[in-house]
C-alpha cells in the first residue's frame, strides 16, 4: 500500500512521463488518459472512430488522432493498448520497431492502484454502479476519491478522475483477468457468473480467478451468498453485505442498512443490493456512516444503467440499459416493473454471437418479464456471424415466446427499421427498454425526435 509520501513522488515521474493510448476512445483507455493528464505526463491516443469522447479528451489535454497510423506514435512514450488492440496494429508494431515500452491498459491501472489505499469492486453484474456508489458514499462522508468507472457519471461527469484523499475507486474488469494486475486494499465482489466465454473455459476457471484476485486484499466486501463467501482465501477479512429487506416503486428504493433507513432514487431492488455492498466498502476506508449514507441517497446513476434518456413523441418513457446477459436483463426489466408503468416494453439487441447461444434458454425465460419486446439483430462486436451459423435472434425470440407461453416478441432487424417498428406501438404510459451492450442507444434519438 503506498503512503503519500509515495504518490507525491510518483507524482513527480508522472510529470516526465509520455504515453500513447490506442483506442482512447474506449471507456477504460479514455479514464486513464484523464488520470494521466491530471498527474502531469504529456498524452496522446487514438481512435478509429471520432465523436464526443474524443473531443472531450482533446479539452482535457489528449492529442488524439483519429485512425491507426504509425506515424501517430511519439519517440519516447510508453504506449497502452486494451485486448481489443491486436499485435499487428500498426501502432503496437510502430512501437516495437522503436523498442518502445508496450503496457497492457490493466498494467497502467496497476501502477495508478499502487499510488492510493484501492477499493476494487468486481464481479459478472453490477460493477459500473457498485463502484460509482462507493464514490457517491465517500462524497458524502467528506472525502474526494480518485475514480474509474466504465461509465460517465451522473450530470456528465467524467467516469475517472484523480481527487485529493488518499483513496482510490476502481472498476476490476473481470473479462480479460485484468483485474489481477491491480494493488487492492478493499475488494468488493457483486456476483459472479460465467459470462466471457472466450476468455474462460468454465465457471470453476472464473471463480479461480475472483479468488486470486481476492487473496490479494486485506478485506473482501462480498453479496452474501455461500457461493460467494466460499471464493474468499483464508486470512483476507471478510464482511458480507445483503439488503434482504428492500423494495422498489415510484418513490424509490428503500433498505435497511446497518440499522440506518435509506432511500435510493434509482429503482430495482438490485441496486439496493448494490448500495449496501457500497456502503460497506466506504466505511471500510474510514467513511463516516451517516455521511456515506447521505451521499448514497444523492446517487443520480450512470451513463447506460437505467438511464432516462427522454420522452417517445407517443409519450412513453425510454430507458437506455447497457444489460447484456440475462440477470442483467430480468433486474432491468423489474427495475422498470416496479415504478408501476402501464406496459414495460423490451428492445434488446444481443452482443455477441457466442453469449446469445450461450444463453437462448435465459435470455427468452428473462425477456419474458416484459409485457412486448423486439429483438434486433446480433452485435457481433469481434465476432464473425459465419462462426457461428444458425445462431440470430430469432432464437431468442422464440425463446422469449416459448417462456411467455403467448407470441409477445418479434424480430425488428438493424437499427433503422428497429427504431419505425417501435415507435409504432408505444403508448403514453409505456416504459421502453433499449437494452444491450452494442449501439442500441443510438435509436434514442429517433424515437425521441
Amino acid at each position: 500500500m503506498a503512503n503519500l509520501a509515495g504518490e507525491m513522488q510518483n507524482g513527480t515521474d508522472w510529470q516526465g512521463r509520455s504515453l500513447h493510448l490506442i483506442g482512447v476512445g474506449g471507456a477504460g483507455m479514455s479514464g486513464l488518459a484523464r488520470i494521466a493528464v491530471q498527474l502531469g505526463a504529456k498524452v496522446s491516443g487514438s481512435d478509429r472512430n471520432t465523436g464526443p469522447v474524443l473531443d472531450s479528451l482533446r479539452s482535457a489535454g489528449v492529442e488524439v488522432t483519429v485512425g491507426h497510423s504509425a506515424d501517430s506514435v511519439p519517440p519516447g512514450a510508453d504506449v497502452v493498448y486494451s485486448s481489443a488492440v491486436p499485435p499487428g496494429n500498426p501502432e503496437r508494431t510502430r512501437a516495437l520497431e522503436l523498442g518502445l515500452s508496450q503496457l497492457h491498459r490493466s498494467e497502467l491501472l496497476g501502477e495508478l492502484t499502487s499510488l492510493k489505499r484501492t477499493v476494487a469492486v468486481t464481479g459478472t453484474h453490477g460493477k459500473t454502479t457498485t463502484t460509482a456508489m462507493v464514490v457517491s458514499a465517500l462524497r458524502g462522508a467528506g472525502l474526494d476519491p480518485s475514480w474509474y468507472v466504465g461509465a460517465d457519471l451522473a450530470g456528465g461527469e467524467p467516469g475517472a478522475g484523480w481527487g485529493e484523499s488518499d483513496v482510490f475507486v476502481v472498476e476490476a474488469d473481470e473479462s480479460d483477468r485484468s483485474l489481477l494486475a491491480l494493488d487492492v486494499e478493499v475488494a468488493v465482489l457483486t456476483n459472479c457468473e460465467l459470462d466471457h466465454h472466450a476468455t474462460y473455459s468454465d465457471l470453476g476457471d472464473l471463480e479461480a480467478t475472483i479468488s486470486r484476485f481476492l487473496s490479494g486484499a486485506d478485506r473482501a466486501v462480498v453479496w452474501d451468498r455461500p457461493d460467494l463467501l466460499r471464493l474468499v482465501p483464508e486470512g483476507v477479512e471478510v464482511v458480507a453485505y445483503d439488503a434482504p429487506d428492500a423494495a422498489s416503486g415510484p418513490g424509490g428504493t428503500a433498505f435497511t442498512w446497518r440499522g440506518a433507513e435509506v432511500v435510493l432514487s434509482v429503482p430495482g431492488v438490485h441496486n439496493a443490493v448494490n448500495a449496501s455492498g457500497a456502503l460497506e466498502a466506504a466505511m471500510a476506508v474510514g467513511g463516516d456512516p451517516v455521511g456515506a449514507v447521505a451521499g448514497i441517497e444523492r446517487f443520480a446513476g450512470t451513463g447506460r444503467r437505467f438511464e432516462r434518456v427522454g420522452v417517445t413523441s407517443s409519450g412513453a418513457q425510454l430507458v437506455d440499459d447497457y444489460a447484456h446477459h440475462p440477470t442483467e436483463v430480468a433486474a432491468t426489466i423489474a427495475a422498470a416493473r416496479s415504478l408501476q408503468p402501464g406496459r414495460v416494453v423490451a428492445v434488446f439487441q444481443p452482443h455477441l454471437y457466442s453469449r446469445t447461444e450461450a444463453f437462448v434458454e435465459q435470455f427468452g425465460e428473462a425477456l419474458a418479464g416484459a409485457d412486448i419486446g423486439f429483438l434486433l439483430d446480433v452485435y457481433p462486436a469481434r465476432e464473425r456471424a459465419e462462426d457461428f451459423p444458425g445462431v440470430g435472434s430469432s432464437l431468442l425470440v422464440d425463446s422469449a415466446n416459448r417462456a411467455a407461453g403467448e407470441t409477445r416478441f418479434a424480430a425488428a432487424g438493424g437499427l433503422g427499421q428497429a427504431a419505425a417498428v417501435v415507435a409504432e406501438v408505444l403508448r403514453p404510459d409505456d416504459i421502453c427498454l433499449l437494452m444491450g451492450a452494442g449501439d442500441i442507444g443510438s435509436i434514442a434519438g429517433e424515437l425521441t425526435g
